[in-house]
């Protein structure tokens, strides 16, 4: 079961990398050109362009790093890391995805990201999205 919530972890983050990284080289959608993808996507107020090709694809990288601890707290693949490291990583990432999880919902993270549809979206799904695999990490640390 553990390793199965795992590999879910990795499917959905690797899906989501991959989204980043098909941004970074001009993807459009779900966007029909590039100043709706960054409202729907980034949000920032009075966002008209995505962020550049180098910052989107690390953002890409990290998301799917993420993924790949996951999977190797369950021992799927080898990581030259002992294990307490391996622990402390999948804490943070815990930290972090309840944490970004939890920003959705605050009215200091909804004001500076306030641009629709992202606002509506991150509400809807991006913060559920993030408390998912915030708890999913949760998980695999104890």
């Amino acid at each position: 079961m553990i390793a199965g919530l795992a590999v879910s972890i990795f499917v959905v983050l690797t899906i989501v990398a991959l989204l980043h990284a098909y941004w970074a080289f001009g993807g459009r959608w779900p966007g029909h050109d590039e100043p709706s993808l960054a409202r729907m996507v980034v949000g920032s107020k009075g966002i008209t362009a995505m962020p550049a090709r180098g910052p989107t694809l690390a953002v890409a990288v990290v998301i799917f790093l993420a993924g790949v601890v996951a999977l190797a707290r369950v021992d799927l693949v080898p990581v030259p890391l002992p294990p307490m490291l391996q622990s402390v990583a999948v804490t943070v990432l815990a930290v972090v995805f309840l944490g970004r999880g939890i920003a959705s919902f605050t009215p200091w993270f909804r004001a500076s990201q306030s641009e629709e549809p992202f606002a509506t979206l991150d509400r809807r799904l991006y913060g559920p999205l993030c408390l998912a695999s915030g708890t999913g990490f949760a998980v695999l640390v104890i």
